[in-house]
């Protein structure tokens, strides 16, 4: 691990999870993972906010982008300039969501680390840790009956099933072939992508969060969920605007 990486994202994660660690009664790793990873969430939400709202605002006009396609099915050009348009005045940046990957994936990364390797090794990583952060007196790796040092295949199913309502969400509903159509390449991988993205994006998180440890996969849990209640709010507001 980098120096320069090591110093602005892991070491900052791991003193943050000892310190919470030092103060959750039990030192309880679970409660600990929770508490850290609603923390690096709330941390993330002004840019995660702005991709979420683009994302409620592109499946709001999903239905508009599709006539759009069909209007100007021979005009590549002039179906772009639309589309252009038709997000300026919806006041949509699609490319919202690359911005929150690029700042979340060194985060991901280092938040990996700390829980598969600082997690477990406490004592010898001790001198990374901060002046005022002090090893806690115990530390509790069960959480509601599993053993989070080790592998948990419920909670990898919960990290799965949470990762599919968050993709269902998140992503415009795919559009359905119109009948004689005859629908473009672009359009079909388009199709099966997104059909890829709904249902083998949540066997990938499935099968990663079983083969790491029940740790990885309370996480990704964890922040399926928040990212879930975060888009309800957003729709919630959003329909009390209509309104």
């Amino acid at each position: 691990m980098s120096g320069i990486f090591s110093t602005i994202f892991y070491q900052p994660l791991y003193n943050a999870l000892v310190f919470i660690l030092s103060v959750v009664p039990g030192g309880n790793v679970g409660v600990a993972l929770i508490v850290l990873t609603v923390a690096v969430r709330f941390l993330l939400l002004p840019f995660a906010h702005k991709s979420v709202v683009s994302q409620h605002k592109m499946r709001e006009i999903a239905p508009h982008i599709e006539k759009l396609k069909q209007d100007h099915k021979d005009d590549k050009q002039e179906q772009a300039r639309r589309t252009m348009e038709l997000y300026k005045e919806h006041g949509i940046n699609p490319f919202s969501g690359c911005l929150l990957l690029f700042i979340q994936l060194p985060i991901i990364i280092a938040l990996y680390w700390v829980f598969s390797r600082g997690l477990p090794n406490l004592d010898t990583a001790s001198t990374l840790l901060y002046s005022f952060v002090h090893l806690p007196a115990s530390v509790g790796t069960a959480f509601l009956g599993i053993n989070l040092s080790g592998k948990s295949f419920i909670l990898a199913a919960l990290a799965a099933i949470t990762q599919y309502f968050q993709i269902k969400l998140s992503m415009p509903a795919t559009p359905a072939v119109a009948k004689g159509s005859n629908p473009s390449f672009k359009d079909d991988f388009s199709r099966s992508l997104n059909l890829q993205m709904r249902f083998m994006l949540p066997l990938v998180v499935f099968f990663i969060s079983y083969s790491i440890s029940a740790a990885i996969a309370l996480y990704w849990t964890t922040t399926n969920l928040f990212s879930v209640v975060h888009f309800m709010y957003v729709k919630r507001k959003a329909e009390e605007v209509k309104k």
